[in-house]
């Protein structure tokens, strides 16, 4: 299925940089390019992109902001956006996740890791930079988390509480499935189960759900 992609970045150098690595790639179409955040959120309501490489810092509305209009908008909340800076840093990632983004890349990764991340975005899974470490995701989720026990997690089956966990620190459906002694399918049983009944859209934000009501600890 081709993942048809929208190119958000108000520098022309890098958006043609994208657009020429990304148009090798014969499973992705390049449908649009927008120079700043409000130009993006229209682009997208127009012409419904699977993906959207986002920058964070356009004009007129960043990256974070436009990323939070698309998602509240039921006719477009199934864009996934996939955040891309130069800028590695806590705020920035943490704000991404929070505004739903399905994940966060540095520009200064290898062209050929661009096209598989749009892919793996596309095609319904969530990813995060190398250097976007779980020490990270951690420190602002411990600074956010909630006062008491979420009910919702109640709902989870004690082997959906064990795979969230494992996906809280990070590890693959591969890794989980070792782990467990258990089918890499089984295993994406119980994530699309778990994201079902935690009403979460995706990883990303089971691993924020997980740290903020203590499901995964700081010190594991």
């Amino acid at each position: 299925m081709t993942v048809r992609v929208l190119i958000a970045d108000d520098q022309q150098l890098l958006r043609a940089g994208f657009r020429l690595i990304l148009e090798r790639q014969p499973d992705l179409e390049i449908v649009a390019e927008a120079t700043n955040g409000i130009e993006t959120v229209n682009l997208v309501r127009q012409l419904r992109p699977d993906v959207v490489l986002m920058d964070i810092r356009m004009p007129e509305l960043d990256g974070i902001q436009a990323t939070r209009l698309i998602l509240a908008d039921q006719a477009t909340a199934h864009t996934r956006i996939v955040i891309l800076t130069t800028f590695d840093l806590d705020e920035y990632v943490y704000e991404a996740l929070r505004a739903g983004a399905s994940g966060f890349l540095l520009k200064d990764l290898p062209p050929e890791q661009l096209a598989a991340a749009v892919l793996t975005v596309g095609h319904g899974d969530t990813l995060l930079a190398p250097t976007v470490t779980r020490r990270l995701i951690e420190h602002f989720t411990e600074s956010a988390r909630l006062p008491g026990p979420n009910p919702i997690v109640s709902d989870l089956t004690p082997r959906e509480l064990e795979v969230l966990r494992l996906l809280a620190t990070g590890m693959s459906n591969a890794e989980i499935a070792v782990a467990l002694f258990i089918a890499e399918t089984t295993v994406k049983t119980h994530i699309a189960r778990l994201l079902t009944k935690l009403r979460l859209r995706d990883r990303v934000q089971a691993v924020v759900f997980a740290y903020q009501n203590g499901i995964a600890a700081a010190d594991r």
